[in-house]
């Protein structure tokens, strides 16, 4: 059948295998080969495609739950929504949360995802307290920091190219309410965009919006959203999409015209201010409308996310947008986000800096971008995010992600046959 990421790109003809047991797991890892582990293909490129995907989907129960202790264990492939419902009858949450409710524990382990306060909280795999993982031979290992840790920096973070997560030792935290108090500050331009962020580096969730159409004179000019949650007597509840795009839109429907006209109304309708939203609207605003990537066309699209160290935020990312005006290409879903310390995972993404996240309809000419965006990139010590990679170079892989020598020794030692690979890890030259 024909697969894809989020991205609808690239497209590949490929097989999902289910299975309803470890044990058919552990036979099916050892009968083939270029096997990758797949959740709600959310992924928005290459990483969970090959010809194998092994589905996670099956395994969706909790299998112990120690409220007072505030530890969570279940399946690899529990969505991030039925764990936060199940959670908030208890009070309790998750400590990190990416942009989307619909994503798998797997993969938010494979990606070591992050969010609007990894300023603060770190990424997922920080809050990973142990998992286990089916190896090439399909035996089943347990991984911590104390037990087999050097497999366990790997799969945190490995892009399941260490072996499929069964299961995974979540620790958690309190649940205020189903509300957030969300603080809403406009900002004139990049210069003064940077200068809130730090303004407000110690509140407990931020993210901002950027504009990537404004003039020279304004460019870098967006929203900031600043989050806190509240307490209240508001149970959480995450719903399901309430709206659905049910085909795809022309492929030049998002084109510079269009995303400039929404781009302006965006930063217009949003109001500096206080007020009080639903954790759902906060964390997850694209996830009312599904198939949301639909809109881009069937030609699909790619994010171009990328983090650079603090000292050198500003200049490369006022670069890539000036970059993005000499294209003549927008973007209308354009995030920037405050990032904490890098970690001890070996393919993990954040470093302290800054990330900017843009979505990027896919076109000859917006794949010549990205080649001089990488350019920018590397020039200022960034990298880019492996979750939403789909036409990264092999060299600029291998000159932004300094721990790659050291994954590739552990995953020799697991896998030295190399039957966990993508079609990533073989663009990118991790696997052969």
């Amino acid at each position: 059948m024909l697969i894809s990421g989020w991205g609808n790109f690239p497209i590949i003809n490929a097989r999902i295998h289910e299975h309803w047991s470890v044990n058919q797991i552990q036979s099916f890892i050892k009968k083939n080969n270029e096997i990758i582990s797949s959740g709600l293909l959310r992924s928005y490129g290459d990483c969970a495609l090959n010809n194998n995907l092994l589905s996670s989907k099956s395994l969706n129960r909790i299998l112990e739950f120690n409220p007072n202790q505030k530890k969570i264990t279940c399946e690899s492939g529990v969505s991030f929504k039925d764990l936060i419902n199940f959670l908030a009858d208890y009070n309790l949450t998750i400590p990190v949360t990416p942009g989307t409710k619909f994503i798998t524990i797997g993969g938010a382990i494979a990606s070591d995802i992050h969010g609007k306060n990894h300023h603060l909280q770190g990424t997922f795999g920080s809050w990973v307290e142990s998992l286990r993982i089916v190896d090439a031979n399909g035996e089943i290992i347990n991984c911590s920091n104390s037990e087999n840790p050097d497999l366990f920096k790997a799969t945190v973070s490995g892009m399941g190219l260490t072996g499929f997560i069964l299961d995974a030792t979540i620790k958690l935290i309190d649940l205020n309410s189903a509300l957030i108090e969300q603080k809403t500050i406009k900002a004139k331009d990049l210069t003064h965009l940077f200068e809130l962020f730090e303004e407000f580096q110690s509140k407990q969730f931020s993210v901002s919006w950027i504009d990537t159409n404004s003039n020279k004179r304004k460019i870098g000019r967006g929203v900031l959203f600043l989050g806190k949650s509240i307490k209240s007597n508001t149970k959480l509840e995450l719903n399901e999409p309430k709206i659905n795009l049910p085909f795809y839109l022309p492929n030049k429907t998002l084109n510079k015209f269009t995303v400039g006209l929404l781009n302006n109304t965006y930063y217009f309708m949003n109001k500096s201010g206080v007020k009080t939203v639903h954790f759902d609207k906060f964390f997850y605003p694209l996830d009312i409308i599904q198939n949301w990537n639909r809109g881009y066309g069937k030609n699909g699209f790619f994010q171009y996310q990328f983090v650079v160290p603090k000292e050198f935020s500003f200049v490369a990312i006022n670069r890539v947008l000036n970059k993005m005006q000499e294209y003549g290409i927008s973007s209308f879903l354009t995030v920037l986000k405050l990032m904490g310390p890098n970690n001890d995972f070996l393919l993990s993404f954040p470093m302290e800096g800054y990330t900017l996240a843009m979505d990027i309809t896919l076109s000859r000419k917006s794949l010549e971008l990205a080649k001089e965006l990488d350019k920018i990139i590397l020039n200022s010590n960034g990298r880019i995010y492996l979750t939403k990679d789909a036409r990264m170079s092999k060299d600029i892989f291998w000159k932004t992600y300094q721990n790659i020598h050291k994954f590739l020794e552990i995953k020799f030692k697991y896998d030295p046959n190399n039957k966990f690979q993508s079609l990533q890890s073989k663009r990118l030259g991790i696997t052969l």
